[in-house]
Formats: C-alpha cells, structure tokens, sequence
C-alpha cells in the first residue's frame, strides 16, 4: 500500500473542508463546538509563543541592563523595537495597534473591522517587539484579540455559517484571556459581560468549550500566568474581618475613580498624539523611547513588570515604592497606550490595583494592627480592573480563579461593586466603549439598528418561509419523460423522493449532459445524490449562506429525514421585501418631546427638515426656507435623538445642549424671513419609524434632508433612514447633495448655471415646478441662466424636443433669467449630464425620480455614483408622493 504524501494529505484535508457534507453540517451545534475546541487550541497555542517572545527578548534586555547600563541599553531597545514594531503595523496591519479588545467589539456588532491571520501575526510580532523593550503595557489583551483573529480565520477555512461566526470569534477571545491569565471561567464570564453582553446557549456553550480547552493546552504547554505561588501567599496570608469592611469601601471608591481617570488619561493622550503629524513608526518609536528612558532613571526593580509583580506580591516593597510604581506605571501606561502600540491594559491595571491595595493594607495595618495587606493588595487588582474595565463579575471570578482561595471572595465582591459605580458615576463606559467611540464606532447608534434589520433572517426559520407543495418526482421516473415533465414546469430541479425520503435532486444542469437520452434511462442514473438539505427548524441566515457557498437556487427542507418542503431564493427576496416594509411600518414609536417651540400655523401646507450634526444646516434651513415662501407653506425642524432600545426615552438623560442651540439658530433663521417655523427635539429608539409617523399624524405636505454620501454598507443605497423613506414616506421628498463652498445654495449672487436634465414624466414637470422656489436664495436679478437638457442616444438621428420647448416657455414667465434648451446626443445619459454640467458650470443640477426608480437608478449608478458624487456642484433629488 503506497504511503500518502504530504502534498497528498493536505489536498485530502482541503477537499474534505471543502465537501458538500461537511458543509451542510456546518450549521449544526456540534460542528460549532467541535470548531470551538479549534479555537481554544490555536489561541492557547500563540498565548504560548507570545509570552516565550517576551520572555526571550525580556531576557536578552535584563542580561545587556546588567552588562553595561540601564541609561545604555533601555532608551536604545525602546527606540529601535518601537520603530520595527511601528513599521510593522503601519505597512503589515494598522488594525493591529493598541489592545485588540476595541477591535474585537466593533467586528462582533458587524463592523468591518479586520480580523485574520494576517492581523494574529502582525499582533504577535509587534506585540513581542514592544514589550520585549520593557514598556509598561501587557499581553492579555493582545491574546484577546490575536484568540478572536485565529477564530475569524479558522471560519473562512472550514465552512462555518454566519449564525456561528460571531460566536466563534468570541470563543476565540475567550480562550485567549483563558490562555492569558489560566482563567477559563473568567474568559467566559468576559464574553458574556462585555464582548457579546449575550447569554444564549450557543454562546456559552462554544465559550465554554473554546475556553476549557484554551485553559488545558495552556497547561499542558507549561505556560500558566499570574498563577500565584502558594508559597508567596500563604493561605493563612488571607483573611477577611468584618471590621475591615470601612476600609474595603474606601478601597473600591479609590479603585473606581482612579479607574476612571485613568481612562479619561489614555483618551487623552490618544487624542494628543493623533494631533502630531508624523508617521505612526516615528510615533511608536519616540514614544517607547521617552518610556524607556524614564524606566531606565527609576529603580531597578522597574526594569522587569514580572519582578516588579512578585515585589509586589511578597509586600516586599516600603510603602514610598509602592506608591511611586503606582504613579509611575499610571502615567507611563498613559503614553505609552496613546501610541497606539501593541499592548494591552489588563496587566498594568492589576499592578496599579495590587499596589492600591497594599497601601490601603498598610492603613489597615497601622489602625488594627492586622497584617492584611496581601488580602487588600488582591481585592484592589479588582477594584482597579473594573474601574478601568468595568467588568465587575469578571473582575471577581478571575482574582478568585488566579489564588483560588474562598476569603478572597467577599472582599472582592465588596470593592469590585463598589469601584463599578463609583467609576460609572465619574465617567460612563469602559475604557474600550470611549476608544470605540473616539474610532467612530457607536454600537448604540443607527449601526444597530441597521444589524438588527441586516440580520432578521436569524429570527425566521425555514419552516416559516418555504413551500410545502412540493413537486417531485420518484428515482425510476424515465429521462424522456422527465424532460416532458420538465418542459412544462416553471421550475427548472425537482426533488428525487422514494417512501418520503430525499434520495437526491435532478435539475436542468444534469439534464444538459445527457443528449439524447434512451428511453431505458431512469432519473436516479443522473440524478445528483445526497443532495445539501437543511432542517425545518434551520434560520433563514443558515439557508442563505449554503445557498450562497454552492451557488445553488433551492434546497430542500426535512424533518426527521423526510421532505417537507423547499425553499428558493425568490422566497427569500420576498421576505427580505416585507421585512423591509414591516421594520418601516408606521406604527406608534415610544418617544419623548424635550424641546419644542411653535409659531403660529398660518401656512397652506407643512415641510418637515430632519437635521443632524453632520448636515450644513444653514444651507438646508436657507433652500427650506426658499420653498416656503414659493407655496406658502410652513416649515418644522427636527432634531431626533436615539437612544438603545432598552432605555425609557421619558426618563433616560440626553444631553440636549447643542441640539438646543441648533433649534435657536434654525428658529432664528425662520423668523429673519418671516415663515412660519416650528423646531422640536425628540427622544426615540428609531428614527425611520418616528418621522415615517410625524409625517401621517401631521399631514406633512414635504420632506426635505440632507444626503451627505452613500451608505458604506451594501445592504442600503443612501442610508438606511433614507432608503426607507424614499420607499415609503407619503409625502413628496427632497434629497440635497451639498456642493462645494461656491456652488448653490452659497451664492447671493450666481457665478454659473441652473440645470435640469429632462426626461419627461411628472417628476420632470415637478422640478420645474419647484425651480422657482430653489433659484430664490438669489438676490434679485443675480439669478443663473437656465438650462433643460435632454440627452438622447446616438441611435437617434434627431431628438424629440417638444417637452423641452414647452418646459421653456413655461419657465420664462416665471423668472427673470434666462431659460434654454439644449439637446445633446450621447450612448450614455450620464455622461451626457456630466459634459452639460461641466461645460455650463451648472452650480445647481435638479433630477427628478419616481418612488421606485430613485433606488433601482441608484443601484445602476446612474445618479448618485455618476452625476451627484462626480459634481462638485449641488444636486437635487425630487422624488413625489405615490
């Protein structure tokens, strides 16, 4: 028997990934828990190399410290490692930086946030590189984030469903803290509340597993951290008394708010960095230079952070030197995190915390005469953790799992609690939610909603969606006549059953490889057996993605082994339809009005502006206004603040400072030109669903918003607030893509043209309706000359031009300018637009659309992409009510 090559091995393996019938099973909770027990070992594996990294390096830098000099050596390593480490993330992974948790929350709500192997390694490298020169930052929570990138790279090797992914990456992130600290209920409990905040089956149980087997592999590789020596703390060392229960308070208030100065240090100093222009290698390298120079002018025992923690463990240090490495390491951790480089904030933190407690031990000490500064010393790490982390549960379960000694567990629980809400009450959020914040990821924000609708398939199972009219055919049913069948059949593959049971699928494509066929043929002979089915009780997001993965139309639906049904992907697109009007329904929203002024309602009709801190709102308020004052209408400012879906929007506290502000120059710029004008400030959950409402409940005649850019996501075309208002706002909508800062609606005076691309239809007509009203933000007679542009294809020897004549004369009695027609001929109508608007430096281009062809003419590129993105000019989106 001949042996099997190496080469040949991993062709197998790969084409094993790869099959059909692991796919199909990659949706079961089994497969899910098997490929977390992948994770555990992958990141319990680099935990392993990453603290051998250091620990060479660390020691290739105590042994030149020695040799030579501390004031030598230490700035040099700092200044050369940071500058490799920079130039490493900088050209290698710039997502690799800092800690790694902020990056990890961001991608598990759905950001596109990298997560691969190329990020695991560029993190470790760097990582080693910065801390192997002596910087006080840690490598827990780079195992954190290098366990979650493992885990998103495992999952696009082996088939893996998107219901699993999230919970893979966050089983990688629990096996890496696991791996870091050898505390696998404590990685647990992290992901549970603070990565995912979800306590589903599916993610306890793959955290569990990930974390379990991350913890075993640790220890079998010899690779166990901050285990304490029972030695250095004897278990008569720890003890708890009533009494010390004052001081244990005054320890968690201290914990919680320097915790929470901390935190607003790092932001800080993130923020000041980012402000010096120069490379981000330049930036790491200076920055672990300065560290390095001032660890090299303290003491010895600054030199190495493990030393350091076992000075501190054994209470061998006076209580001057331990108050010196708690301001040291507080303020070097504040540069060096501000960096951005590779190093996490876990260790630090316990460091700052023990030496706290100790200093609170010695208190105690010096009024009771009690030595419990070991006790102290472990209930501050903690105290120090949450304020910082604030992540009290997890906070409590790793000290305990790290010393494993049950006196430990109510002073714990005494000042963890208490440093929680005394930091909450100086600053809200942990440290990763303000560097989340500061990166522009807002997981409370409109993103959410917009996953929440992303992902609503996970909420409807193949049950709910397919077909139970299924037709089939029998496995012995002749060819000939199943190209009959066929032939007369809107469906283009049936399934092949016996008995109930699925035996396979026959389609078009197998039909096509038989030519001729004889009529002793029989349909189980071509028939493709085993065919990928999924189960009745399968999510709608399982089905999609083995659709997807083998570019297949339908798939067959069965329940203990028999069919049941079938589901397509046009079923699918018909629910993602209703959803899409379901989640936009107009339907009661829990709101809360915190600001609201009137003028009298004297107008024929109401225009409602939706503003936002990213709209121009003077220009917006200005076009508005022109409006109102053309159909005499009135006009309502809104300024919508969300708030999560759990919050009470009567009773939650919003800052409204500069959204009050907003309103009062809105109100002003209302009454300067004598139009009726309302502003409200509106606490909610949902803003689609609130203005969708408005709109209804007060007759709303026009809506007019702002449209900065294209949605980033594929899932929308302008934004999700948007698009469902273009499909379902009742009333006539404006879209304003703002130009340059010379262009309409800037100018008093007009330096080029108005233009308006006709193509016949009511929106057409409704543009020149409103032309008048947006040309007056002029002064008079500074108005630009007016072009109606129609462009026809090259096929066409001579365009139709009678709308356009008409479109002339009936502009001309209206204003005091100019109005010409132009016709041009081009294969492409945006092109043509675009040459128009170029050669007649248009300062204004308005483009009318129906409710259902703005969206399928955006999806195209033939307006936003082509015309509006492309035009440093302002464009104008009409759209009319059904």
């Amino acid at each position: 028997m001949d042996k099997l090559s190496p080469p040949k091995i991993y062709g197998k393996l790969l084409a094993w990934f790869k099959s059909r019938h692991l796919a199909s099973s990659s949706t079961s909770t089994r497969y899910a828990l098997a490929e977390a027990a992948l994770v555990g070992i992958f990141s319990a594996s680099s935990a392993l190399l990453l603290k051998q990294g250091i620990g060479w390096l660390g020691g290739i830098r105590l042994n030149l410290v020695n040799e030579w000099s501390a004031i030598a050596i230490l700035p040099f390593f700092g200044l050369t490692l940071g500058i490799i480490a920079g130039l490493l993330l900088e050209y290698g992974s710039p997502s690799a930086g800092g800690g790694g948790i902020p990056q990890v929350k961001a991608s598990l709500a759905n950001y596109p946030i990298p997560l691969s192997l190329r990020v695991a390694v560029v993190k470790i490298i760097g990582t080693i590189l910065i801390l192997g020169s002596g910087i006080t930052l840690g490598r827990r929570s780079p195992t954190v984030h290098i366990g979650a990138a493992l885990a998103a790279q495992l999952t696009r090797l082996v088939p893996t469903s998107p219901e699993h992914r999230r919970q893979m990456i966050a089983a990688g992130a629990a096996a890496g803290l696991a791996a870091g600290f050898n505390t696998p209920i404590a990685g647990i409990m992290f992901v549970i509340e603070e990565l995912m905040r979800d306590v589903s089956h599916l993610t306890l149980e793959t955290a569990i597993v990930a974390s379990f087997t991350g913890g075993v592999v640790s220890l079998i590789l010899q690779s166990p951290d901050l285990q304490i020596p029972s030695s250095l703390l004897p278990v008569d060392s720890i003890n708890f008394s009533p009494q010390d229960i004052p001081l244990y308070l005054i320890l968690g208030i201290l914990g919680g708010i320097l915790g929470a100065l901390f935190n607003k240090g790092i932001l800080k100093s993130v923020q000041f960095q980012e402000k010096i222009k120069i490379p981000l290698w330049l930036k790491i390298g200076l920055t672990s230079f300065i560290c390095c120079t001032i660890i090299a002018l303290l003491p010895p025992y600054f030199r190495d952070n493990a030393g350091l923690r076992e000075f501190l463990i054994r209470g061998e240090l006076a209580w001057q030197q331990t108050a010196l490495v708690l301001s040291a390491h507080f303020i070097l951790t504040i540069i060096a995190a501000g960096s951005g480089a590779p190093g996490g904030l876990f260790a630090p933190a316990l460091i700052m915390g023990s030496a706290l407690g100790y200093l609170t031990g010695d208190v105690a000490l010096f009024f009771t005469g009690m030595d419990t500064r070991a006790t102290f010393a472990l209930a501050g790490m903690g105290a120090f953790f949450t304020g910082v982390v604030r992540v009290p549960v997890t906070a409590i379960v790793m000290i305990f799992e790290l010393n494993a000694n049950f006196n430990l567990v109510l002073p714990l629980m005494i000042t963890c609690a208490v440093a929680y809400i005394s930091g909450e009450a100086i600053e809200k959020g942990s440290m990763d939610q303000h560097l989340l914040h500061h990166m522009g990821f807002d997981l409370n924000d409109e993103n959410n909603e917009i996953n929440s609708s992303k992902h609503f398939l996970r909420k409807l199972t193949a049950a709910q969606v397919m077909k139970t009219q299924v037709e089939t055919v029998t496995p012995n049913l002749r060819v000939v006549d199943l190209l009959e069948l066929m032939s007369l059949s809107s469906h283009r593959g049936f399934p092949v059953v016996e008995n109930g049971k699925i035996l396979g699928i026959v389609t078009q494509s197998d039909l096509v490889k038989v030519r001729n066929p004889s009529s002793l043929l029989l349909t189980h002979e071509i028939m493709t057996p085993n065919p990928i089915t999924v189960k009745s009780h399968a999510s709608l997001s399982d089905v999609l993605y083995l659709l997807n993965r083998y570019q297949l139309s339908r798939l067959p639906v069965i329940q203990d082994f028999r069919l049941v049904g079938i589901i397509t992907r046009t079923d699918i697109i018909r629910v993602e339809v209703d959803e899409l009007k379901a989640d936009v329904a107009i339907k009661p929203q829990v709101n809360y009005t915190v600001y609201q002024t009137r003028s009298p309602s004297t107008g024929k009709g109401s225009i409602l502006v939706p503003v936002t801190t990213e709209d121009d709102y003077e220009s917006l308020a200005r076009i508005a206004v022109a409006i109102a004052l053309h159909l005499n209408y009135e006009i309502e400012f809104i300024k919508v603040l969300k708030i999560a879906k759990h919050l009470d929007p009567h009773t939650t506290y919003v800052e409204t400072k500069s959204a009050r502000n907003l309103m009062n120059a809105l109100e002003k710029i209302g009454k300067k030109s004598r139009v009726p004008t309302h502003t409200r400030i509106i606490i909610t959950h949902h803003r689609t669903g609130l203005l969708l409402e408005i709109i209804k409940r007060e007759y709303i005649n026009l809506l007019v918003m702002g449209w900065g850019k294209n949605s980033p996501s594929r899932e929308f075309i302008f934004s999700h607030l948007v698009d469902n208002l273009i499909t379902q706002a009742p009333c006539e909508l404006i879209l304003i893509k703002l130009g340059h800062s010379y262009s309409y609606p800037h100018n008093l005076i007009a330096k080029g043209s108005c233009l308006v691309p006709m193509a016949g239809g009511p929106n057409a007509q409704e543009g020149l309706k409103l032309l008048p009203a947006f040309l007056n933000v002029y002064l008079k007679g500074k108005l630009p000359p007016v072009w109606l542009a129609k462009v026809y294809p090259a096929s066409e020897k001579k365009a139709n031009c009678e709308d356009l004549y008409l479109g002339v004369k009936q502009l001309q009695s209206q204003l005091d300018t100019p109005v010409k027609a132009l016709s041009i001929q081009s294969n492409s109508i945006v092109d043509g637009i675009r040459l128009v608007a170029q050669n007649q430096q248009a300062e204004l281009v308005i483009i009318g659309a129906s409710r259902d062809s703005l969206l399928k003419q955006t999806i195209n590129g033939n307006i936003p992409d082509a015309i509006a993105s492309k035009l440093e000019t302002t464009v104008i989106l009409i759209r009319l009510p059904s």
